[in-house]
């Protein structure tokens, strides 16, 4: 998203590159040739310059701004999409599978630990520390 707005933007921005590059030059010679009497024009151009500075920070925190709210909302949809499939999870395992789960979070264990005993050929393991089977190894 960020790389589409660049590059559709590139050449408004190198034209107020441009535009940016040629005032600060038109200031330069003005400060070198007049002894005072353009101060008047020399403040427009200062202001001008400082407009085109803000133009661009708006352009580019308006720019950030889409690519988080996009963010934001793919991250929305992800942790609504692990917290319905965390759901499912727990309506499938048995109480004795979830006594089990909770112990080991409650003690800071790893769910996917090497002290689990290992899933026999054939059964479905529905939690990183159990077994849909409902037996206990």
């Amino acid at each position: 998203m960020r790389e589409k707005g660049l590059a559709g933007a590139g050449g408004a921005q190198g034209r107020d590159a441009m535009a940016l590059k040629l005032l600060f030059w038109e200031l330069e010679k003005h400060l070198k040739s007049s002894s005072g009497a353009s101060v008047v024009a020399i403040d427009n151009k200062i202001e001008q310059a400082m407009d085109l500075v803000k133009s661009h920070l708006m352009y580019a925190v308006r720019e950030e701004v889409e690519v988080l709210k996009e963010q934001i909302k793919e991250l929305i949809e992800r942790n609504t999409q692990l917290e319905q499939e965390n759901n499912l999870l727990k309506n499938l395992a048995s109480p004795e599978q979830m006594a089990q789960f909770q112990a080991q979070t409650e003690t800071g264990g790893s769910p996917n630990g090497t002290a689990q005993p290992p899933v026999p050929a054939g059964t479905t393991q529905v939690l990183p520390s159990t077994q849909s089977s409902g037996t206990s190894a």
